[in-house]
């Protein structure tokens, strides 16, 4: 197989997610999958083996839920793929489509919460604030909560009595409070730990009349579970000695936790068993696991990858669960740990090295999103795409993503960009003293989070850099801000410390569109038409003052928004990129 026709085949392999099941009914299950060339949500009856496709969006459905008792699947339909939308539900078995709530205006969507009785918590986000509303079947919605400041539905009790909500009230965004209601908004606790310490909420206890809620505090500088009764007050905080952030998930019996555990881009899964305190390892290939669930008898099935072999849904008794049908992906390189003395403390980052060819190679760095997020040891069928046409890829794990506790994540705090670039610029020093990267032929790339730290680099860090490549960026805060998402506002304002108005220099000493001038190398931008994340506005601003100045740049424009959910215009975009690399950075035919 060519090389082309490689990297394409890892974009078009069938893929999927994590089967979830109703607690009620763990035979019916929920998943989505790219089987169709979008990402939709499938139906799967694991007693007959029939699995049917239940959404079909020009752009893909990106959000779905099954109800505890398994009768119905809620999705949301955002038809122009821009996140505004409505909550529709259907029978498991199929039928047509209803509005969840149909008095309510379209919004953004911030979680939903099911229960057995048929009640369900809705949250939306609109221009000026965030909502949760409760809806029952056939009844007008009843609004529960509502704020300036974001907020979302964590989960809903069993018997649908108790309602967790994060919220931001105290203005932190990054660092939520969580509250518990009754359906007539009687508060019945809250949980907030003070500033720069958040409190997550993820599931109440999975058997009928337990009101305990799992949660993530950070009082050690890390997530951590922790069980809280809110009826009464009581915590449990489970500490491991192990290093990492955890995440956690019940037992079907509540009387255990599955911890799950990132440690330097690889998962561990444990099992904790809330009477006694034992802990035990749960054995598992090395790689990530992007989702992980106990099943009904005590093993646990999950999502796993590595960046050497391709997604599969596996279980703790050692088999294959489920794969989506047709052909594999084309397997790729694994990667190799890199550990940097950076400006702000030991950065980790990836490397993944072509094959064939020899060092220095050409290069990319590939900055993740977020920033809030962080890369790891997966199956990435870009980064697969750039080896096979001989580039090393280094991703960094810069400060302010995620995976290496809270003040790792929090260094961002009133300073943006600035000091990730710093930390990138040191592994770049590094890769470049080992001689694995040639300094010359250097691509800085990124989507989103990425994609902003690509024009701003391109602009603070002119000499570094032999070409940018932009997807999804943000090119000038203080116009974005304008028009973006509310929660991506709340989230601006909890990071640069308040609004443009509020915060001027911060706005504008951290925005590319600042240092455009200085660009010298040229830039490939991609952006989505009605992308809320990446305005529209704010990159036609700064593609304009590249045109005044001359600056060599190049934009591609898609509908989707960042293209993510559809096969065809990820590989578009690939394509776009290798051949602008080819043309700038390197003279032999790739790819």
């Amino acid at each position: 197989m060519k090389a082309e026709e490689r990297w394409q085949a890892r974009f078009r392999a069938p893929s999927m997610t994590l089967p979830v099941w109703a607690r009620q009914a763990p035979h019916r299950a929920l998943y989505r999958s790219n089987a169709s060339g979008t990402w939709e949500i499938y139906a799967w009856d694991r007693t007959t083996g029939v699995t049917r496709q239940v959404t079909t969006q020009t752009h893909g459905t990106r959000h779905a839920a099954l109800d505890p008792t398994g009768q119905w699947i809620y999705w949301f339909a955002d038809t122009e793929s821009d996140d505004l939308g409505i909550w529709l539900r259907q029978h498991f078995t199929g039928g047509p489509d209803e509005p969840v709530a149909p008095d309510l205006e379209p919004g953004q969507p911030g979680g939903l919460a099911l229960s057995t009785t048929g009640v369900a918590a809705v949250s939306l986000a609109r221009p000026g604030g965030f909502t949760t509303h409760l809806v029952r079947p056939g009844e007008p919605s009843h609004l529960l909560y509502e704020h300036t400041e974001a907020s979302w539905v964590s989960d809903m009790s069993l018997d649908g009595e108790f309602i967790a909500i994060n919220h931001s009230e105290h203005g932190d965004f990054r660092h939520p409070a969580l509250r518990v209601v009754k359906q007539c908004g009687e508060v019945v606790g809250e949980l907030y730990d003070g500033p720069g310490k958040g409190v997550v909420g993820l599931r109440f206890a999975p058997t009928p009349g337990d009101r305990r809620l799992l949660t993530l505090h950070e009082r050690r500088l890390r997530h951590e579970p922790l069980v809280w009764d809110p009826k009464t007050g009581e915590q449990r905080e489970i500490w491991l000695k192990d290093p990492g952030e955890l995440t956690a998930e019940w037992y079907d019996d509540g009387r255990a936790l599955l911890i799950i555990r990132d440690d330097r881009a690889r998962t561990y899964l444990h099992r904790y068993d809330l009477a006694g305190g034992g802990l035990t390892l749960i054995d598992t290939p090395h790689g990530v696991i992007d989702e992980a669930r106990p099943r009904p008898g005590g093993h646990v099935e999950y999502a796993w990858s590595s960046a050497s072999r391709p997604p599969v849904i596996r279980s703790s008794t050692g088999h294959v669960v489920m794969n989506a049908v047709g052909p594999a992906a084309p397997t790729s390189v694994p990667v190799e740990d890199l550990d940097v003395s950076g400006p702000g403390g030991r950065i980790h980052a990836l490397v993944s090295r072509p094959e064939t060819g020899s060092a220095p190679f050409p290069a990319v760095f590939l900055l993740h999103g977020g920033p809030n997020l962080h890369d790891a040891d997966d199956f990435s069928p870009e980064v697969a795409a750039w080896v096979d046409a001989g580039f090393a890829v280094v991703r960094v794990n810069y400060r302010g993503s995620t995976g290496y506790g809270t003040a790792w994540r929090d260094a961002l705090r009133g300073e943006i960009g600035h000091l990730e670039l710093a930390d990138v610029a040191a592994v770049r020093e590094q890769v470049v003293a080992q001689g694995i990267v040639d300094p010359d032929r250097i691509v800085l790339a990124g989507t989103s989070w990425g994609g902003y730290l690509t024009l701003l680099g391109l602009g603070v860090q002119p000499k570094l850099w032999a070409a940018g490549i932009a997807a999804a960026p943000i090119a000038c805060h203080e116009t974005s801000y304008e028009d973006e998402a509310e929660g991506l506002r709340a989230y601006k304002r909890a990071l640069l410390g308040g609004s443009p108005s509020e915060q001027p220099e911060r706005y504008r000493d951290s925005s590319p569109i600042t240092y455009v001038e200085q660009i010298e190398r040229p830039l490939l931008i991609l952006a989505g038409i009605n992308d809320s994340r990446s305005p529209l506005r704010q990159l036609e601003k700064y593609v304009d003052r590249l045109a005044e100045l001359g600056h060599e740049h190049e934009v591609h424009y898609y509908d989707a928004a960042r293209g993510a959910l559809v096969v065809s215009e990820r590989i578009d975009q690939m394509a776009i990129k290798l051949n602008f690399t080819r043309k700038h950075v390197v003279t032999t035919d790739i790819a």
